[in-house]
């Protein structure tokens, strides 16, 4: 059985780790690479490094230090909109940290994506990001009923139950968590354990 997975995700604006919600109001919570390297020790599969850090080369080098062949960059967001003839979905892909409407539908870019080669969808949505009330599960399960290829729920991880309700009602294969684990609300472990128990397969590491 395939397990699902926990991905803490890493904002870095100038060569430090911060969070905000809706990509406003940072702050700087710590050192990237540390961060990451913790968060290895503790259990987590993979690390996401956001598109801010893609224009410091040097950070994502060290981050693939750090946590070796597991290190991602992402850089897919989306925001809510009203369906239209080309939104079909009401959901649009947008650019800038969710500023820069593109007029891409997010349901047809990833079955583009995937067509292109893609091997992995992180779909992070705005409105949630940062607010801690749960991922957008309708957009979550849309676009991973629409394609082959794992999709990682992004943006809105408040509690276990959330991740939980990403990888079932939303049918993601993974979830991406920041604030939650940042800020010491609950670690790899306790999030992991709830999910066994709710019947979700995930690799246990200790």
């Amino acid at each position: 059985m395939l397990t699902k997975r926990i991905i803490p995700c890493l904002d870095v604006r100038n060569g430090r780790l911060t969070k905000g919600i809706k990509f406003v109001g940072n702050e700087d919570i710590g050192d990237p690479v540390e961060t990451a390297r913790r968060y290895y020790e503790a259990g987590a599969e993979k690390i996401s490094i956001n598109s801010a850090a893609i224009a410091n080369p040097t950070l994502i080098a060290e981050g693939a230090d750090a946590f070796g062949a597991q290190a991602i960059v992402v850089g897919m967001d989306v925001k809510r909109v009203s369906p239209s003839p080309s939104l079909p979905s009401g959901y649009e892909i947008v650019v800038h940290g969710g500023r820069k409407p593109t007029g891409q539908d997010a349901l047809a870019w990833a079955i583009r994506c995937e067509a292109l080669g893609a091997g992995e969808l992180c779909l992070n949505s705005i409105d949630a990001d940062g607010t801690k009330d749960g991922y957008e599960l309708r957009l979550t399960r849309l676009i991973s009923d629409a394609v082959r290829i794992p999709v990682i729920a992004s943006g809105g991880a408040g509690s276990p139950q959330h991740m939980v309700d990403a990888v079932t009602t939303g049918h993601a294969s993974a979830a991406l968590i920041a604030s939650i684990v940042h800020y010491g609300e609950y670690s790899i472990e306790q999030l992991k354990r709830h999910m066994s128990a709710q019947g979700v397969a995930v690799r246990m590491t200790w």
